[in-house]
């Protein structure tokens, strides 16, 4: 499968504008008259009598959609099908009577119709359509899965300290109230940029699986989109809604059908879209541009962001609504630097990742080295440490990695990391006692507590989870 990526300042008009269109038929006439009528439509054509012609074609001209004859005088056209599904075409066959059985086997095969000749060319165009909304369909989800290429089977969340156990259980928690909730509550993943938001959603929509994981998981990442951009591909469009709109194309929510749609960085959603957003998780269902027809969402929603919409919804940055919409149930990544006992597990991890990908030897880390990761801060969190520790796999020597390769800025221990060795469970008893007299004196208001400390609401609630206080 193709996969197709949408990144910033890349539309999808200039992915697919007009479908490409091979005609693989040996009757000339036929074929100029599929031909007229397609060009009519404004789709651009291509027409090869044979097998072996269908075969050279596609080196010079990549067909979106092909209609393939299965009678041809250097051979059968199935023989050709499992070539052009290979090359991600939506393939339609055309028979003569007689040759259903062949159409079947054709349909197992992967292509998307088929034809009974003699053929009425209004039909033929219909069933063009629907193939090229088909692959507009398929289009969206490999965008959006794209990003599960290294195999989402395998997502975990990394490490053992009590930070990360909390958040495991966190979503151990959610999974099983959102299996056993019809309507699936929206999740609202705050924490740092670098944490792992996007791990732990990925986590989180396979930990809500019931009896298979095969459901989409579609990523959205509302800062890279364009904002002219972001309403087509969340809601979709009909074909003639605006200037460049040449075919229907469904959008992301659609696109998520029954498994998971994830706002990734939320807060940059433009505001004049954040009241669509919120009438789709109210009401759960969708509308096209263009369209008065509404479609059942059955996805559940999973957002994540390392902005604070508490204090950004109070600012009228975010609305309010939508923001208490999203926040059914949190889960707050902790930084790296509140991961006592992590870093070595996971630079470990990271190194042998590392080595299997390029073939190396596993390298392991000297004193120094250590001695470095467990008492850097980590500003850019988990994804510092992951590219930090491939750089220095791929440049050490002797399968020694030391403290020259890993090459990280100017760094001390901070005051916290010094002391967890020999002072950690009364440090934690002095930031609970902290917290319930700030709690204490401000009546149990969280968001006038963090503004007391100096720390966000989610981390607020991060650090109330984390010593279970009740709220």
């Amino acid at each position: 499968m193709q996969f197709v990526h949408l990144s910033s300042g890349e539309s999808t008009a200039s992915l697919k504008q007009q479908s490409k269109i091979l005609i693989v038929e040996d009757e000339a006439l036929f074929a100029r008259a599929v031909m007229r009528r397609l060009q009519k439509s404004n789709y651009e054509c291509a027409h090869v009598e044979s097998v072996q012609a269908a075969r050279d074609i596609v080196k010079q001209f990549f067909p979106d959609i092909v209609l393939l004859d299965m009678r041809l005088p250097d051979g059968n056209g199935l023989d050709l099908l499992p070539f052009f599904v290979a090359k991600n075409a939506m393939v339609i066959v055309m028979t003569a009577h007689g040759e259903i059985s062949d159409a079947v086997n054709a349909m197992k095969q992967g292509a998307v119709d088929y034809l009974k000749k003699p053929i009425d060319l209004e039909e033929l165009l219909l069933s063009v359509q629907k193939a090229e909304t088909a692959a507009v369909q398929n289009n969206s989800l490999d965008y959006s899965r794209q990003r599960n290429a290294h195999a989402i089977e395998g997502v975990e969340l990394l490490g053992e300290s009590p930070a990360m156990q909390s958040v495991k259980s966190q979503i151990k928690r959610i999974a099983q109230l959102v299996s056993a909730d019809s309507v699936p509550p929206t999740v609202l993943i705050g924490g740092e940029t670098g944490t792992g938001k996007d791990v732990a959603a990925r986590l989180l929509h396979l930990s809500c699986q019931d009896t298979h994981n095969d459901k989409p998981f579609v990523h959205v990442d509302c800062a890279s989109l364009p904002a002219e951009l972001i309403e087509s591909e969340l809601f979709g469009h009909e074909k003639g809604a605006f200037t460049g709109a040449t075919m229907t194309r469904p959008g992301l929510i659609e696109a998520a059908e029954d498994g998971t749609l994830f706002l990734d960085e939320i807060g940059e959603l433009p505001l004049a879209l954040q009241a669509k957003l919120l009438n789709v998780l109210e009401r759960r269902v969708v509308r096209r541009i263009g369209s008065t027809k509404e479609r059942t969402v059955p996805a559940r929603f999973i957002a994540a962001t390392n902005r604070d919409l508490h204090e950004m919804s109070q600012l009228g940055r975010f609305r309010q609504d939508l923001y208490y919409r999203l926040n059914v149930m949190s889960v707050t990544m902790p930084p790296l630097r509140e991961r006592a006992g992590d870093m070595l597990l996971l630079a470990r991890h990271f190194a042998a990742q590392t080595a299997r990908r390029y073939g190396l030897v596993m390298a392991t880390f000297t004193p120094q080295a250590i001695s470095m990761i467990e008492s850097y801060a980590w500003p850019g969190n988990v994804r510092e440490l992951r590219h930090q520790v491939s750089r220095a796999v791929l440049l050490c020597h002797n399968n020694q990695l030391t403290d020259v390769d890993l090459a990280l800025p100017i760094y001390r221990a901070t005051e916290t990391s010094s002391k967890i060795d020999t002072q950690q469970s009364a440090l934690d008893a002095a930031e609970k006692t902290i917290l319930l007299q700030v709690l204490a004196e401000t009546r149990n208001n969280v968001s006038e507590a963090a503004r007391k400390l100096g720390i966000t609401r989610m981390t607020m609630r991060y650090r109330m989870d984390k010593h279970q206080i009740k709220h």
